[in-house]
């Protein structure tokens, strides 16, 4: 028996169009997951992250939903609850300017997206979840979970507020069935990090700092989801796993 084998389950992966969110909908379903994905620009035939998971074999659903919108979560969760063997609340935004600057309007936007979008949807899925024994619910956090990082202080917050999460729906839920568990990416380049990396100061320091010697990739976080999200993980529940180049150890 395989215990990563995911067929015949089906993963919602929220923030799937590109980034993490595609690289983890991607090897979920080369682990034999179909895919249910939504954001806020998503395509219903997926687009490019659409055709390379029904080029590996596996059906996709897109949908789009503004995670600012507590209205459209919720609409979401209720068409989708009783389909979902797996949950990636991967679904973020960040908002960069110094805490004295920081506008009210970013600080309300980062924690919608970033924390309180994500409760309400692992409220919906996961109370079908409980109803029927077991699931899977995996958060991207982020190495600010554990640090405050400089200038982001609303993306600091609301990842600080995941781990906190996670703990809180393990500690209910696990004897239900139900895993609670996050990953946490480093520096990995992306959309959200390219500001950092086209800075010749700041990501000299980054990559300093990280004894890989490199900054991480969407697809280095595929392989963690498939663990979490398979039976080979089913007694790890209530754990926030870096997936950093070794930045944490640091």
């Amino acid at each position: 028996m395989n215990i990563f084998d995911l067929t015949g389950k089906t993963a919602v992966v929220t923030g799937a169009r590109r980034g993490i969110g595609r690289a983890m909908a991607e090897t979920l379903a080369a682990a034999g997951a179909d895919i249910i994905a939504a954001s806020a620009s998503q395509e219903a035939d997926g687009g490019d992250v659409g055709r390379a998971v029904r080029g590996l074999g596996r059906s996709f659903e897109g949908h789009t939903v503004d995670f600012r919108d507590r209205e459209q979560v919720e609409d979401f969760g209720r068409k989708v609850r009783h389909r979902v063997d797996i949950l990636v609340n991967n679904a973020g935004t960040i908002r960069r300017a110094p805490a004295a600057e920081h506008p009210d309007e970013w600080w309300d936007e980062v924690i919608d997206v970033n924390l309180s979008s994500q409760f309400i949807l692992s409220r919906s899925i996961g109370s079908s979840m409980i109803e029927r024994g077991s699931g899977r619910i995996i958060f991207t956090a982020s190495l600010l979970s554990f640090q405050g990082g400089i200038s982001v202080p609303g993306y600091a917050a609301a990842k600080s507020g995941i781990t906190g999460l996670v703990k809180a729906l393990s500690n209910e839920w696990a004897g239900q069935g139900v895993t609670v568990n996050a990953i946490a990416p480093g520096y990995i380049a992306t959309d959200n990090t390219e500001a950092l990396r086209e800075d010749p100061v700041r990501s000299k320091e980054i990559l300093s700092r990280i004894p890989a010697g490199r900054w991480g990739a969407a697809d280095d976080l595929g392989g963690a989801a498939v663990f979490l999200s398979s039976a080979a993980a089913a007694y790890v529940t209530g754990a926030v796993i870096p997936v950093d180049g070794g930045w944490l150890g640091r």
